[in-house]
């Protein structure tokens, strides 16, 4: 008879109870991320912001930091007023979503998660990609296809090695992507989370009718 391995029993149950307690497969509801408010989507006239709140990073002031290879988008951090932690916003244009796709993806990198692990939900595990470091946010990246967008933003999130938890992700109640928990690599690095957001053939004809 085979010994029960205790160690993957109790991993597989407390992934189990992750999901469900915080709606991962019923309803609307998005994965919450120990320690992280958000990821909350925003659609202005001109741009896409990702905003997160970080409750256990403390910062005296803040910065705005341009996205390499998009001349008019760039990340803000600082201290969020209401929790006491750090505000992160993440504020790509639109003109430089659609110029990157209209001259084919050229000028972008494919790229995989940080650390080389596939990209869960994209069938070829790699996206055209800039890679980039701020000071607190070791190897985040903006990831572009024809038909998605998203950013992986790096945080601790202790699922055990190599696991990726994914979910549906809503905005106002509607399926906007997925959302992933990605868990520290063999190294004990890279973990975060990985929002990618659908660009299906109508929302990007709605995204390019505010641009024009």
């Amino acid at each position: 008879m085979e010994k029960l391995n205790i160690k993957a029993i109790i991993m597989a149950i407390s992934l189990s109870l992750f999901l469900v307690g915080c709606g991962g497969q019923t309803g609307t509801s998005n994965l919450s991320i120990p320690g992280v408010t958000g990821p909350k989507v925003t659609l202005t006239s001109d741009s896409v912001m990702i905003s997160a709140i970080f409750q256990n990073l403390l910062l005296d002031g803040g910065l705005r930091y341009a996205i390499p290879k998009y001349p008019n988008s760039f990340i803000e951090i600082g201290p969020d007023l209401q929790s006491g932690g750090t505000l992160m916003s993440v504020n790509v244009s639109l003109k430089d979503v659609f110029a990157h796709i209209d001259s084919g993806l050229t000028l972008l990198e494919p790229q995989k998660l940080p650390g080389g692990r596939p990209l869960p939900g994209v069938l070829s595990g790699q996206l055209p990609a800039v890679a980039f470091s701020i000071p607190k946010f070791k190897n985040m990246s903006v990831y572009l296809g024809p038909k998605v967008f998203g950013v992986f933003i790096p945080v601790s999130v202790d699922i055990g090695v190599n696991n990726i938890i994914t979910a549906r992700y809503y905005i106002k109640s509607q399926r906007g992507g997925n959302l992933s928990l990605v868990g520290k690599d063999e190294k004990g690095q890279n973990s975060g989370f990985l929002l990618l957001i659908d660009l299906g053939n109508a929302q990007v004809n709605q995204l390019r009718k505010l641009v024009n």
